[in-house]
């Protein structure tokens, strides 16, 4: 009989870059990738800067769907949702039937974290996660139109820079004292705050947005403090929610598969069910310090990994330092955090750079800004993990 494919859900960057690893390592395994989308290949850190560029959705695709299927020798079920895993009969169930599997590899991603507002128009408020979402975004931004984000994280930090560049105000509401806090010590956060200030972006911090109505063809968010107070309102053209991003556990989480934060995986990216991996967004790893790593270096590592696996290779998965750059041309940034709980504190050793030293004085951690982001490996190389 023939040996039922490996199959794989996803076809962002951890989905595709796991087939394109195993590839390299086995040419005859058959692979089918199913994906709710068009299965187009394209970089989803490009949706946070694609703007300034001028770069339109059709030219953010890098590989046609159809392409990397035939490259790769890959089955695509392109537009296809599955409904459901079956881990004991070892297929998944779709509108095609039921798909029997050998391995079955989870790449579905995250999903953004959306907080429930009043006001009619609710429903315009839009989220950028996908090729799609910034296709349906693409078509609001009329030049100059005002854009309000929701959240001063780093997906909003990015957007802000990107549209301020691009001409369009743009407006950023937090109930944070300052962006990217949970990142940045706090000199490095108020450096950035202000360098996309001088670009035109106006924060509203302290306060978040609770209801949006609809006044003409604008759109007017009414504001709140933490309090409970309120805090005015803004008039926008369009509202992007950049609130943060919650691992697509759903299927796994009907299957009895074990989740926390994201689906858990040990360093082999096995999860709780047999032949069943997980990786990218969607996972939360062991060899993480069980941590979700939704960053481009962790799912490239990841993918290499369970290539090798899916291959019959005794590999196994840990993360090296994979410091995050943050796209802001404003002020450029490089993040390495130290790990979540790790006891010490930021200390600022010169201008535009930051290190973080563990309570035995070891570095565990760093930050650049500006001219200071070329010392990366530098840095690197003086961090010792935890």
């Amino acid at each position: 009989m023939t040996q039922p494919p490996v199959i794989v859900l996803g076809a962002g960057l951890a989905g595709w870059t796991t087939v394109r690893e195993f590839r390299k390592l086995d040419a005859a395994t058959p692979v089918t990738l199913i994906t709710a989308d068009s299965g187009d290949f394209y970089a989803k850190p490009s949706l946070s800067n694609a703007l300034a560029q001028r770069k339109t959705p059709a030219q953010l695709v890098s590989t046609p769907a159809a392409r990397m299927a035939e490259t790769l020798n890959v089955t695509l079920l392109a537009h296809t949702r599955v409904s459901a895993l079956d881990t004991a009969a070892r297929q998944v169930v779709t509108p095609l039937g039921r798909l029997e599997y050998s391995r079955l590899v989870v790449a579905t991603g995250a999903q953004p974290i959306r907080i429930a507002l009043g006001g009619d128009a609710a429903d315009a408020v839009q989220s950028v996660n996908s090729l799609d979402d910034f296709a349906a975004f693409h078509v609001r931004l009329t030049p100059g139109a005002r854009v309000l984000i929701m959240g001063a994280g780093l997906i909003g930090c990015e957007f802000a820079n990107d549209l301020a560049a691009a001409g369009h105000p743009v407006t950023v509401v937090d109930p944070g004292a300052r962006p990217l806090a949970a990142l940045l010590p706090a000199g490095a956060s108020t450096a950035l705050s202000e360098a996309l200030q001088a670009i035109g972006v106006q924060w509203l911090l302290g306060c978040s947005a609770r209801a949006v109505h609809r006044s003409g063809a604008a759109l007017q968010v009414q504001l709140v403090h933490a309090d409970g107070s309120d805090a005015g309102a803004v008039t926008a053209d369009v509202v992007l929610s950049a609130v943060g991003l919650r691992a697509d556990t759903g299927l796994a989480q009907a299957a009895g598969i074990a989740c926390d934060r994201g689906i858990r995986v040990d360093d082999r990216l096995q999860t709780s069910a047999s032949d069943v991996y997980a990786l990218g967004d969607a996972a939360q790893y062991a060899s993480a310090g069980d941590r979700t790593l939704p960053y481009v270096m962790p799912i490239m590592a990841a993918a290499r990994t369970l290539a090798a696996v899916l291959a019959g290779q005794d590999a196994r998965l840990s993360f090296a330092l994979m410091p995050v750059a943050v796209k802001t041309p404003a002020l450029p940034v490089v993040v390495a955090s130290p790990a979540p709980g790790t006891p010490g504190e930021w200390h600022e050793a010169e201008p535009g750079l930051w290190q973080y030293l563990g309570t035995d004085g070891v570095q565990r951690g760093f930050v650049l800004t500006g001219k200071q982001t070329a010392r990366r490996q530098e840095q690197a190389l003086r961090v010792v993990p935890a």
